[in-house]
């Protein structure tokens, strides 16, 4: 055998002159790790200062009720009274001849007063049309408006709609522009859960005009916290109804990318109208007679898909 030369056997025995001892190199990481530690601080605590405003104001954000447009004792005004006591001003607009009545929700910086030229014309499309205001809006009263009242609110009216006015489930079609869409898709979910898949207690349909995923997802882009307010995305998933969802293509509150989720994510019958150049307060200037249109059309797609509703008139 040949002996192994000193010099290498040498330098195979004795350590490496040049590693570090793991005590060495955890040293020399410490500034890192205390680095990355800040950073992580710093974000949770942005991330509960966050959550922390948005618990608080979200409420007052979505929610922008202007100098009342009418009074109380205008013609037509009656008052809804809710469960929790407050007492909404709603506006009934019969038409003789109509098959559908649209009950609708308006956005977050509009009255009843605002909103009636457009309700006119409904009306005048064929429809019969009940507004109201939530909470705090024109004559409404019952403190200020918020998400959970703001439900409260379109419930009590159309429990009016069906038991005092005598208006069937089956011809009533809810109708929520912008914030509207929320109390709208929330009461449209809960009235199909209710009804346990009879028609005639459930809505007819639901025509959405602007719709968002979620209130908080307008602002943050993603989901960034465990709550919402108006959960669209969800509610809509849960119901049975024909649903209509208009939005402009250049809505620069709401982006159309809201309403084609919700669109996509209706699993009924469904209809859309994609306003190419509108904005968010200018979809029906822009559509022009395209948008009363789409609403004989969807009339049309709620008569076919639903038994309880009445045959057409001739």
């Amino acid at each position: 055998h040949e002996q192994e030369p000193a010099v290498a056997r040498a330098q195979r025995l004795s350590p490496a002159r040049h590693s570090s001892p793991p005590l060495v190199a955890l040293l020399t990481r410490l500034p890192y790790i205390a680095a990355m530690q800040a950073i992580l601080a710093s974000l949770l605590l942005a991330w509960l200062a966050l959550a922390a405003f948005a618990w608080l104001m979200a409420d007052r954000m979505i929610f922008l009720p202007p100098p009342p447009s009418y009074s109380a004792d205008q013609p037509g005004i009656m008052f809804v009274l809710t469960e929790d006591g407050a007492s909404v001003a709603t506006l009934h607009l019969p038409s003789p001849d109509a098959e559908f009545t649209l009950l609708f929700s308006h956005g977050n910086a509009e009255d009843l007063g605002h909103a009636l030229p457009f309700l006119e014309l409904l009306r005048e499309a064929g429809f019969g049309v009940i507004g109201y205001d939530y909470r705090g809006y024109g004559a409404s009263t019952g403190g200020r408006p918020t998400a959970r009242a703001a439900s409260r609110d379109h419930a009590a009216v159309y429990r009016h709609a069906t038991e005092t006015l005598g208006i069937p489930p089956s011809q009533i079609i809810l109708f929520g522009r912008s914030v509207g869409s929320g109390p709208a898709t929330e009461l449209a979910a809960e009235l199909t859960r209710a009804a346990a898949g009879d028609p005639a207690r459930q809505p007819a349909g639901l025509i959405l005009e602007s719709p968002f995923t979620s209130t908080f997802v307008v602002l943050t882009r993603v989901r960034l916290l465990p709550f919402d307010r108006f959960p669209n995305l969800s509610h809509i998933r849960e119901v049975e109804a024909p649903v209509l969802v208009i939005h402009g293509t250049d809505d620069e509150v709401i982006p159309v990318a809201h309403g084609r989720r919700v669109y996509d994510a209706a699993p009924g019958p469904k209809q859309a109208l994609w306003v190419e150049g509108a904005r968010h307060n200018d979809v029906l200037s822009v559509a022009g007679a395209r948008y009363f249109q789409a609403l004989q059309e969807f009339a049309g797609l709620v008569r076919r898909s639903d038994p309880a509703a009445p045959p057409a008139p001739y």
